[in-house]
């Protein structure tokens, strides 16, 4: 159903753009307006992912500069039968990851020091776990689209300031008031659609991740901590990169709370709840796919390491802040 749906939200915003082309120029505006999209989505296709981890300061890192973290990330990658991405680390205070890569074979897993340092190893396991659900069910490319369209339909509604009262044989012209109506409305339109297939792909994001890990009430736990971080510390690249901040695990930007059309992401507790309704149900036996696994030991390509979570499971320095 959730596929059905996004599938549903992108078809609307591609056929949303085709129209701000067609009011704009008729026929030959839809068809320009197609052309431009095409580019811009390939150009993301290749890009996208250098040009999201470049805005955000990120760092690429291996098993000799961060074997605990990659060796996590290649256990649960096996786990959910994914090639081994590759793993970036941001130097940033608030507690947040992301996922970014055109396919599986080309994905990236990224984490911010805040993260590594204010979960305990569970947690994090959660995290990837759900970052590399993102990975497994292609919703890096899906959102990469989304944004890319969405920022298309702003660009056109600017460009309908100029062209838009002009008319020709196929339109007959918008007038002022129709012009103004759609520089205003259809980006708030592109806008709700894009934050809707954002919404849709984190609540199945959490349940394909609880699935890879095995326990759902890790991904929980950590998500009620990388709220109150969110809420308490600021994230600077985000606030100038907003248009990135639906590809975080929670919002960046603000403490959104509500689970409205206003919102980049559902509402933390309401993804805690369905999560908790996945560990019931793991209980009661009715629980498909993967099984419970223990937390991912820190191990880098099978080869054991001393990681630096104490006894208590708390992380009590990092390497890399």
């Amino acid at each position: 159903m959730n596929y059905f749906r996004t599938a549903i939200l992108l078809a609307g915003l591609t056929a949303l753009f085709m129209g701000v082309g067609f009011l704009i120029g008729g026929q030959s505006g839809a068809l320009i307006a197609l052309v431009v999209a095409a580019a811009m989505n390939l150009f993301s296709y290749w890009n996208s992912d250098r040009m999201v981890l470049s805005m955000h300061g990120a760092q690429e890192v291996d098993q000799s500069t961060a074997p605990e973290l990659v060796g996590m990330v290649y256990e649960l990658a096996n786990r959910a039968e994914l090639p081994m991405p590759r793993v970036f680390i941001m130097d940033n205070p608030q507690p947040n990851a992301f996922a970014t890569g055109r396919n599986p074979q080309n994905a990236a897993v990224a984490v911010t020091t805040g993260l590594m340092q204010q979960m305990n190893r569970e947690e994090l396991a959660g995290v990837i776990a759900h970052e590399l659900a993102h990975i497994k069910n292609h919703d890096t490319l899906i959102m990469t689209i989304t944004a890319t369209i969405a920022g298309a339909i702003s660009m056109l509604a600017q460009f309908g300031m100029f062209f838009g009262n002009r008319g020709n044989n196929n339109s007959g012209g918008m007038g002022i008031v129709g012009t103004l109506a759609m520089v205003i409305l259809a980006p708030i339109a592109a806008m709700l659609v894009q934050m809707a297939i954002s919404r849709t792909r984190e609540y199945a994001a959490d349940n394909l991740g609880a699935r890879i890990a095995g326990r759902p009430e890790w991904l929980a736990s950590a998500l009620a901590r990388l709220e109150a971080g969110a809420h308490a510390i600021p994230n600077d690249n985000a606030e100038r990169n907003p248009a990135t901040a639906h590809m975080f695990i929670v919002n960046p930007l603000s403490g959104e709370r509500m689970d409205n059309l206003f919102s980049t992401h559902p509402a933390t507790e309401n993804r805690i709840a369905a999560l908790q309704q996945l560990a019931h149900d793991m209980n009661q036996g009715g629980f498909g796919g993967y099984e419970a696994q223990p937390a991912p030991r820190a191990v880098a390509h099978g080869t054991p390491q001393h990681g630096p979570w104490g006894g208590g499971g708390r992380r009590r320095s990092g390497p890399w802040g």
